[in-house]
């Protein structure tokens, strides 16, 4: 088959240089120019202002509202939630996320993890109670694994929770969890007699506190917070009947990587587009910097990465959507995509010079919050080691 004369082919997009948006159903569009109207009518003219003071105002607020997108636990079904595609929710993750990293973090943590967890080992009590109030955004949840001194290795921690007669006993704390001063419900993993259990945890339980952690440099506009379990007394019915085990928390982690994957690319995509501009207004020697060699070389090798991770994050929502995304492949997706687009915010950083570290641009505060995405749900060892297992059959983690 010959090739098409040039004249017939539709003109280059700078900002869809290969075409990605040909692999979009109308659908699919739609759902990503409804997130990305929100993101830039109610998040781009105030997230400055909320990353230099160190808050997310009006969260509350904000959740009702992504509630009402339907963007909180978007890829599952029933309860009040979407139901649509995991390549729907990705792009929502990243026109989430090309607006600021807290904004992705805090609907990650709210349909990835806390409504997820319930949905996938819940009752159908537990569901009927959280999911369709956490759905419209009325309760804001939290998810409960890390610790003080225990991140990449979940199966050494400490928290522990008890029996007491019919009921459960819960001592223990809970670090780096975000939404956790302003959630109504926490999800929380705890040791037991008979392996790792997940509680749900409502806000109001004695015993339960969540002091809000201060002083970031990264993830500014977002709620972090510590969780403190001191003998929280629970129901016998507040253990999720459907995850014993790491499997449980594990699981809800690789349904939160995936969003990653799309966020981050978003981040990226916001940094690329201000170095672009920067590049074809700023004069230097005369022209534009833009005009200059080293400038175009920058400027193509990001676009490089940036579509090429996006392609690779479509080609993973599509094998999520079918069932045949594997863990090892989110692992893959996390690693580059992170990874590159760090690379990208530096790289444009370089282009806008001194103007760089200004807030009145989006790069560094891109940079500063991917520095947090690289390491929260599994830091970049802990997927290399994912795939050097994958890939050898030996397991070096041990």
């Amino acid at each position: 088959m010959s090739a098409k004369p040039s004249s017939t082919l539709p003109p280059f997009d700078p900002s869809d240089p290969l075409g990605l948006d040909d692999l979009l159903t109308d659908e699919d569009r739609a759902v990503r120019d409804t997130v990305r109207r929100w993101a830039t009518d109610r998040v781009l003219p105030e997230i400055s202002d909320w990353y230099e003071r160190g808050e997310l105002p009006g969260i509350r607020e904000l959740a009702r509202e992504l509630g009402s997108l339907g963007a909180l636990g978007m890829s599952l079904t029933g309860y009040g939630c979407a139901g649509s595609s995991a390549v729907q929710y990705g792009l929502a993750c990243l026109e989430l996320e090309a607006a600021d990293s807290g904004i992705r973090s805090l609907v990650s943590v709210q349909g990835s993890l806390a409504m997820y967890a319930i949905w996938r080992f819940g009752s159908e009590e537990q569901k009927q109670q959280w999911l369709p109030r956490m759905a419209a955004g009325e309760i804001i949840g939290c998810f409960g694994l890390t610790e003080p001194d225990i991140g990449s290795d979940p199966a050494a921690m400490r928290t522990y929770a008890k029996r007491d007669g019919g009921d459960w006993v819960l001592t223990g704390r809970k670090m780096w969890i975000t939404n956790g001063s302003v959630a109504g419900v926490a999800v929380v993993w705890a040791r037991t007699d008979d392996g790792i259990r997940g509680f749900v945890v409502p806000a109001g339980t004695p015993g339960f506190s969540a002091p809000e952690i201060k002083h970031k440099w990264s993830l500014r506009a977002s709620v972090t917070s510590e969780l403190v379990l001191d003998e929280v007394r629970l129901p016998a019915d507040a253990v999720l009947p459907e995850a014993t085990g790491l499997r449980g928390p594990l699981g809800c982690l690789s349904h939160a990587r995936y969003g990653i994957v799309w966020g981050s690319m978003g981040a990226a995509r916001a940094s690329f587009e201000a170095a672009l501009d920067y590049a074809k207004t700023r004069e230097q020697f005369g022209k534009p910097i833009g005009g200059f060699q080293l400038t175009q070389a920058k400027l193509a090798d990001m676009a490089l990465e940036l579509h090429k991770g996006i392609l690779l994050a479509h080609h993973l929502g599509q094998r999520m959507d079918a069932g045949r995304l594997r863990p090892e492949q989110i692992s893959f997706g996390k690693l580059n995509n992170v990874r590159e687009a760090i690379e990208i915010c530096r790289t444009a950083r370089t282009i806008l010079g001194a103007n760089g570290i200004s807030l009145e641009y989006p790069v560094m505060r891109h940079a500063t919050n991917l520095e947090s995405v690289l390491t929260y749900e599994g830091t970049v060892e802990m997927h290399q080691l994912v795939l050097g297992k994958a890939l050898t059959g030996l397991d070096a983690f041990r």
